[in-house]
């Protein structure tokens, strides 16, 4: 079963470009206006507004765990510049264990993924599940419990 949450990724993409561009002409506007403080005011409101955005890191999830292969393909939804988009793929047979943990002050879930290897236990990096609604985050882990029988 895939799931994926590209429709949740399009309304937060369009909120954070949305209100990074009315910011940006309340700034501008105040300062062509003579009105420094405001324009301050607004250019640091709008500083806050990216910062939040890349600490959350929102990114676009499309996991499957068929055919025998786990599948995570992910990327940061909201920046500036080149995406770095990547992928987590293995054997379903060397999956050895998965846990999620918070991040941003316990606000945000992480998944992190544990294979077993020929040196050891290796672990994948978090990927931020920020993005990801409760419904889609259970869809998951139901399906890396039944791959691990528990």
């Amino acid at each position: 079963m895939i799931t994926e949450n590209s429709a949740r990724i399009r309304r937060i993409k369009r909120l954070f470009y949305i209100g990074a561009g009315v910011m940006a002409l309340a700034s501008l506007l105040f300062f062509l206006l003579g009105k420094d403080v405001p324009g301050f005011v607004s250019a640091g409101i709008l500083v806050v507004w990216f910062l939040a955005f890349q600490s959350i890191d929102f990114s676009y999830v499309w996991f499957d765990a068929g055919n025998g292969k786990v599948i995570l393909r992910y990327y940061q939804a909201t920046k500036f510049g080149r995406k770095d988009y990547n992928t987590i793929e293995f054997p379903v047979g060397i999956l050895y264990d998965f846990r999620f943990e918070k991040s941003v002050f316990g606000l945000v879930r992480d998944l992190v993924l544990v294979v077993k290897t020929r040196r050891g236990i290796a672990e994948y990096d978090p990927v931020s599940l920020a993005a990801v609604s409760k419904e889609e985050q259970r869809q998951i882990e139901e399906q890396l419990r039944t791959l691990l029988n528990r």
